[in-house]
């Protein structure tokens, strides 16, 4: 009875201990690693849905933008003829009121561009600027707006209006001064996994219907035939 009640008083033995502060630490280590990892898994896919959320509203707002785009000149050739849409590969810019109150300033020149980050990537910009009512240069609304950021590659094309004789073609470039493009179709490439769909947005108005031309003035309404 003694020597058992002597073995209970001399409590746990160092290897016993160490054993169990090992025990302990891997325990620790794989709740720590199981905090780390659902923090990351979190994060991920709050940025994921930030991205989606992103590429929807730029979207939503260049489909809104293009399609009020105005037969109002934004320049004039050195003849005098005005331009009333111009664009490439990788900017265009044409005339457009703003939505809400901004659009009570009038018609804003718009200006979309793909602008390199220096790594490798782009990002898309919008930047605004006041049409004065006498002609002047256009006066800047402020800094640029970011749309899409992280872009690995993107271009811009423009489809032409249709004709009696055939469909419109489809262009790296719009230079045409008696006309505005049919269509505007948008391709960008994301940096990650996160998608772009192909945006084809219609342009409505017709500046040759203002020119004394043939042409119709919203392009993109179906017309209905009165009996």
């Amino acid at each position: 009875m003694k020597h058992a009640a002597s073995h209970r008083m001399q409590g746990f033995t160092l290897l016993e201990v160490l054993g169990a502060l090992a025990l302990f630490a891997i325990l620790l280590m794989g709740v720590y690693s199981g905090v780390r990892t659902a923090t990351h898994t979190v994060r991920s896919g709050e940025a994921a849905i930030e991205r989606v959320d992103q590429v929807r509203s730029a979207q939503q707002f260049l489909r809104r933008e293009l399609a009020q785009a105005r037969a109002v000149p934004l320049a004039h050739t050195d003849k005098g003829d005005p331009i009333y849409f111009k664009g490439d590969a990788h900017e265009l810019r044409f005339v457009a009121p703003l939505p809400g109150y901004l659009g009570r300033l009038g018609p804003q020149l718009q200006a979309l561009k793909l602008v390199s980050n220096g790594d490798g990537t782009s990002r898309l910009e919008a930047s605004f600027a006041l049409m004065p009512p006498d002609g002047s240069a256009p006066k800047s609304l402020g800094d640029p707006e970011v749309l899409v950021d992280h872009v690995r590659d993107g271009t811009f094309s423009y489809r032409s209006p249709d004709t009696a004789d055939r469909a419109g073609d489809w262009r790296n470039a719009w230079d045409d001064v008696r006309a505005m493009p049919r269509i505007v179709r948008i391709v960008l490439q994301l940096d990650g996994t996160s998608t772009w769909p192909e945006l084809d947005a219609p342009l409505r108005v017709d500046a040759a219907a203002i020119q004394g031309q043939p042409a119709d003035l919203l392009q993109g309404l179906q017309r209905k035939t009165v009996q």
